[in-house]
């Protein structure tokens, strides 16, 4: 038996079980109290776990996973900067030898793959994963990782952009490598055009894609 979840703004095609139903109402439910002090966080989340479950039926990927993995992504997003700071640096995170003020931004999807499994162990290892790379990448991503990533940038509250828009077109007429690498590559031009600091591990791991894609197009 199966029913259909309703998104954020239209009824989903995801087909799920009565209990994938209870499950996701209760990360829902879970989220709202987490977030419920950054308003506008929150209706993030909630568009990000549409889009990407969305993303995942036209892809092939799991859409129970990309919606709970768009839910939670931000959960870390109301701590404060020093705290998180401090979480990473208690977790031993691994940024490449990075300082940790230095990549703010990016330790709220780290932090919370490693601490949220123990909230949600019925999860598979393969959300957390997707947590942790939304705002990095990495040098090997799952459909489901690319998925997030892309879905993360897009989700229809983003404010449109040059770059944003180009990605939108792309998604469910190209393949999902080349959606993602549109993603990755528009979100270090935003940074760049901004003057913000760009990680050095961003830096490597886009000239190992690249490189991949190149051997792929030989």
């Amino acid at each position: 038996m199966c029913a259909k979840k309703k998104g954020a703004e239209k009824p989903s095609g995801a087909c799920y079980t009565p209990a994938q139903l209870a499950y996701i109402a209760k990360v829902e439910a879970d989220v709202a109290v987490q977030l419920a002090a950054k308003p506008k966080r929150l209706a993030h989340s909630i568009s990000v776990a549409s889009t990407a479950e969305s993303m995942a039926l036209m892809y092939g990927a799991d859409p129970f996973l990309a919606r709970v993995s768009g839910l939670l992504h931000d959960w870390d997003k109301v701590v404060p900067d020093d705290e998180l700071i401090e979480r990473a640096r208690a977790l031993e995170l691994d940024f490449e030898g990075a300082d940790y003020a230095d990549v703010k931004p990016l330790l709220h999807g780290c932090v919370a793959a490693r601490e949220l499994p123990e909230r949600y162990p019925e999860l598979p290892d393969e959300v957390w994963h997707a947590i942790s790379v939304h705002t990095t990448a990495g040098y090997k991503m799952s459909p489901l990782d690319k998925i997030l990533f892309v879905a993360d940038g897009i989700e229809p509250l983003r404010p449109s952009s040059e770059g944003i828009e180009a990605t939108r077109a792309l998604v469910g007429r190209a393949p999902l490598d080349d959606v993602f690498w549109n993603s990755f590559v528009g979100g270090i031009v935003y940074v760049l055009e901004g003057s913000r600091h760009l990680y050095e591990g961003t830096i490597r791991i886009y000239n190992a894609l690249a490189a991949e894609r190149a051997g792929r197009d030989r």
